[in-house]
């Protein structure tokens, strides 16, 4: 959209549109922050409103992490590796993101790497095996899950 239509908004209609922003599903400081300056609110505004929202209870960022971790782990199947980059990317704090990743349950993860590895594997048309391994390898490495849990899988399909 053309800056120069776009509408400006008071910092207390920012407050409520931010409001109803944060009311929609779980928002990181860093998300609301770069949607209030798309309106056009900036410094100490844009301040005030993170702090009013909190203080309301609509931005939690340990509320966030634990919802973004939970979700991208059961829909997506991420690992944390990948939930802990994003995390880190819309600068969420150690110790919320630590928050986050111990929502999920170490017996799920194993189950949910296992059935992402096995259903690449099976997917995976290579005659070699070291290839194939390879190929598998390096999705798994991409889709976030540590190295020592991988390898554990991949000896278990051979």
């Amino acid at each position: 959209m053309n800056p120069l239509f776009r509408k400006t908004y008071t910092p207390q209609q920012a407050l409520l549109k931010a409001a109803n922003y944060c009311a929609y599903q779980e928002r990181c400081y860093k998300e609301v922050e770069d949607k209030l300056y798309e309106w056009g609110i900036y410094g100490t505004d844009a301040g005030e409103i993170l702090i009013k929202l909190s203080e309301q209870n609509y931005l939690n960022e340990e509320r966030f992490a634990k919802a973004f971790a939970g979700g991208k782990f059961r829909v997506k199947k991420w690992g944390r590796n990948k939930i802990r980059q994003e995390l880190k990317q819309r600068k969420v704090s150690e110790y919320c993101i630590k928050k986050g990743l111990a929502e999920i349950d170490d017996a799920v993860y194993v189950e949910t790497l296992e059935e992402v590895a096995r259903q690449k594997w099976d997917a995976t048309k290579q005659p070699n095996i070291i290839a194939k391994r390879y190929k598998v390898y390096q999705y798994l490495i991409s889709r976030g899950f540590e190295n020592e849990f991988i390898q554990v899988v991949l000896n278990q399909l051979n």
